[in-house]
This record gives C-alpha cells, sequence and structure tokens, in this order.
C-alpha cells in the first residue's frame, strides 16, 4: 500500500470518528435508556460512551479503508 493511500484512510477515518462515535452513542443510551424505563446514572452513559468510542473507531477505519480503496487502488493498477 502507498503512503498517500494510508494517509487518505487515516484522515477520512479521524474525520469521521467524531460523528460516527456521537450517533452510536446516542443511540445505544437512548436504546438502554427505553429498555430500563428509567434514566441513566453517569457511570452507565460513560460505559457507553466507551463502547461508543470502540464502535466508532472501527466502523470508521473500515468505511474509510473501503472508501479508499474503491476510489484509490493501492497497487496502482486501477
Amino acid at each position: 500500500m502507498t503512503n498517500y493511500f494510508l494517509l487518505s484512510v487515516l484522515i477520512l477515518a479521524l474525520l469521521l470518528f467524531f460523528p460516527v462515535t456521537r450517533l452510536v452513542w446516542v443511540m445505544s443510551v437512548r436504546r438502554l435508556q427505553r429498555k430500563t424505563g428509567q434514566e441513566l446514572s453517569e457511570t452507565e452513559i460513560r460505559g457507553q460512551l466507551k463502547r461508543a468510542r470502540l464502535i466508532g473507531a472501527i466502523l470508521s477505519l473500515l468505511f474509510s479503508w473501503l472508501f479508499n480503496l474503491s476510489l484509490v487502488s493501492p497497487t496502482g493498477n486501477a
């Protein structure tokens, strides 16, 4: 893989990380509140944020890699 390909994957993943993490976090907190029928404590909200960050990082990197792979061939054979 070329340096340009890796750099473009990392930049796009970084740009996607924050909105994806926020979206996953909001959806998981709302789902858990609806499931339990009550407001979550601060520790539960922090736990959901840690979980959302992990999921957001994985989704951002995966999407960024696949997107850049479809646009730029890493071997230069496009």
